[in-house]
């Protein structure tokens, strides 16, 4: 692993006299390596962030949703998650194709709990994991290099109330949103896409 802090992380704990603290934090609580915690906790989720940045350093962050257990831990290094269909622009994952590094927060907002994994991701068409995500376009696989738990005091307490019907499963038809069935999009949707064959809906 790199240290962790630069000279602006330093520049402020040394304004704020935390330096000795952020220390200790890195030396006990910093790894690059995946705990059987962190392993239940990650595939326990159903929703994380993820923060990417282009070539020129300009970010991204975006949210990624699933059913339970949709990111998996491959090995003690390495994450995986499904990449399924979304608006076609491509912002995360074109990130990851020209910088590789990513950074991702878990959250559980019902027994308040966060955790970070930074790292370098790969995209992957073939990967055999695919099999296991009906309609996945591609796995990402991210490969650890800094896992940190957070401090969870401000994370507010959220119950669920309905996964989204959109997650693709194999026994149940995946709806078409909307906005695929209205006349500035419908034309412009890529071959093949099941929403060329619905009718328009009225704007």
């Amino acid at each position: 692993m790199d240290e962790l802090y630069h000279d602006g992380n330093r520049r402020l704990q040394d304004r704020f006299d935390t330096r000795r603290l952020a220390d200790r934090i890195e030396e006990r609580l910093l790894r690059d390596t995946f705990t059987d915690e962190d392993r239940a906790f990650i595939e326990s989720r159903d929703m994380f962030f993820i923060a990417t940045a282009d070539e020129h350093g300009m970010p991204q962050c975006s949210y990624k949703g699933g059913d339970p257990g949709f990111v998996r831990i491959v090995d003690e290094h390495t994450l995986a998650f499904p990449s399924y269909d979304g608006n076609g622009t491509y912002l995360s994952l074109g990130n990851l194709l020209v910088n590789p590094q990513v950074g991702i927060l878990f959250i559980d907002f019902q027994r308040p709990k966060r955790l970070r994994v930074n790292g370098v991701a790969s995209l992957h068409e073939d990967d055999p994991l695919l099999e296991g995500y009906p309609e996945a376009q591609l796995i990402v696989r991210v490969q650890a290099s800094e896992i940190l738990p957070n401090c969870s005091r401000y994370v507010h307490k959220l119950e669920l109330v309905e996964r989204s019907r959109f997650v693709p499963h194999t026994d149940v038809p995946t709806p078409i949103p909307d906005w695929k069935r209205r006349e500035w999009s419908h034309d412009a949707l890529s071959a093949g896409d099941p929403a060329t064959a619905e009718p328009l809906l009225p704007d």
